[in-house]
């Protein structure tokens, strides 16, 4: 008999045997009880992987799910509730005059002015009679079909923070966005592309660059991929640069399994650490969307007339345009969530608009309509939008009264977002703004978006959490509410 100095216990037969057979008949519970949805709470709580869905597809995490995937446009920097949504009359009559609401009134980056009404024209559209100013012709045409929540607030009108909670919920950076929460929760439905794709503006990353699309604490495989739909290289090292020519198929296959091997071998000393994890997962994921995501990013099958839809024969809507229609292509071929931004961070070219409203908003506007639009009714149009979820939304909103002439200054105090699809009850409005459009009556925050959001998709946001220092994070934080009056 050799010895045993390391006091090392070998099992016997009989031991070995039992123990193969009781974990096998574990694994077959397991499938059988996630077929079930049984396991739902235990899945969302384990899955760190970027290909294996959590749950049934036509099911939910906790209850049966209205939405199977969603795209979120996100106008970065600001967009003026009352240049394009919200309504109010008494900006138009009292236009001039000083602003006195009968409250202390601060400005963020200048001194208030006089009230300002829009240079755009009102007008009401659809059965719904849904007020939009002249600056959204396309946008208009949709309002049956959307949702608006006319009460949005935030907990701080500085772009950065304001971004963050947008997104996050919180205003502080490190926090997973909602995008990666969805990952997380609900896993792939597509093995070969990523679970959550970002679209930036063409001209650069929005405010918090790539903060805004963070895992966090959350396993790294779940943060964004991004995608620059216009770029000549739109996924950045996806395949090896022209001048590799050395770089064969066998030789990048026996590369990727010396560094699988040489990953291998480092993670067992590292356990726990999600990062290896990820990079891996990465590896493997980028080698199917080698021959997965060029399909999806080439549009030359697209007909001539959904490409005019979209605005790609016009320049000043071909980039926004290009986005949205690619990610109509990404939500074809399941991915579960597309982010697709416009405006970059910056002081201008975004929807930003302290100068003048009048010059500055027009750009940005124009590049956006008529691709959203045409996102709504395109998908409407294929049946997807019965199972599809579409979010418009901003940081915060604008003030009603004037900065230097004809600029509006930053306001956390009112905005408004739209949700359109899945589950969503068209050509409703819920909560309202004072008559000056300057504070909620009643706030709206963005964790009552992310609930009703996430409750769509089949989740109780109470219980999709994550155990971090100590507590069970979540993106609704200790906060939020579903909006029933949305809800069809």
């Amino acid at each position: 008999m050799k010895p045993n100095p390391a006091n090392i216990h070998y099992e016997s037969r009989r031991e070995f045997l039992w123990r193969m057979g009781g974990g096998l008949g574990g694994v077959a519970l397991a499938h059988l009880l996630g077929q079930q949805n049984l396991l739902a709470e235990t899945a969302a709580k384990t899955n760190n992987s970027l290909s294996t869905p959590a749950i049934d597809l036509n099911g939910g995490l906790h209850h049966p799910a209205k939405a199977k995937r969603v795209v979120q446009l996100f106008m970065n920097g600001g967009a003026s509730q009352c240049d394009t949504f919200d309504y109010k009359p008494e900006l138009i009559k009292r236009s001039g005059q000083k602003f006195d609401p009968g409250s202390k009134v601060e400005s963020a980056t200048g001194t208030p002015g006089n009230i300002m009404k829009s240079p755009y024209d009102w007008k009401q559209h659809g059965q719904s009679g849904r007020w939009v100013s002249s600056i959204f012709p396309h946008i208009a045409t949709c309002v049956d079909d959307l949702a608006f929540i006319m009460s949005m607030a935030s907990k701080t009108n500085v772009h950065g923070p304001g971004v963050y909670m947008q997104n996050t919920g919180f205003v502080l950076p490190g926090f997973p966005c909602m995008g990666a929460w969805i990952s997380y929760g609900l896993g792939s439905v597509n093995q070969n592309l990523p679970t959550f794709v970002v679209l930036p503006d063409s001209r650069g990353l929005p405010y918090n660059s790539k903060g805004s699309f963070s895992s966090g604490f959350l396993p790294v495989a779940h943060q964004g991929t991004i995608i620059k739909a216009s770029s000549p290289n739109p996924i950045a090292d996806l395949f090896p640069p022209d001048a590799a020519k050395y770089i064969t198929k066998q030789s990048e296959q026996e590369g990727l399994a010396l560094l699988n091997k040489l990953n291998r071998e480092h993670q067992s000393h590292w356990q726990g650490d999600s990062r290896l994890d990820a990079r891996i997962a990465s590896y493997e994921l980028a080698a199917k969307m080698q021959l997965s995501a060029p399909d999806v990013l080439d549009l030359t099958g697209e007909t001539e007339a959904t490409k005019r839809l979209y605005g790609l024969d016009e320049k000043v809507t071909e980039d926004f345009g290009r986005n949205c229609l690619t990610a109509r292509r990404l939500l074809e071929r399941d991915v579960r969530f597309v982010q697709v931004w416009s405006g970059m961070a910056g002081a201008t070219g975004n929807w930003d608009n302290h100068a003048d409203i009048g010059k500055e908003l027009p750009f940005i506007a124009n590049s956006m309509d008529k691709p959203a639009a045409a996102l709504v009714k395109d998908l409407k149009a294929r049946g997807m939008l019965e199972d599809t979820l579409i979010i418009w939304t901003t940081e915060f909103g604008r003030m009603p009264f004037s900065q230097g002439s004809t600029g509006r200054d930053h306001n956390g105090g009112t905005f408004v977002s739209w949700l359109a699809g899945a589950g969503i009850k068209g050509g409703v409005a819920f909560g309202e703004s004072d008559e000056w459009s300057w504070k909620a009556l009643k706030p709206t925050y963005c964790y009552d978006l992310h609930a009703t959001i996430l409750h769509l998709l089949g989740i109780d946001h109470t219980k999709l959490t994550f155990r971090h220092n100590g507590s069970n994070r979540r993106l609704t934080d200790v906060h939020g509410e579903i909006i029933p009056e949305i809800l069809a």
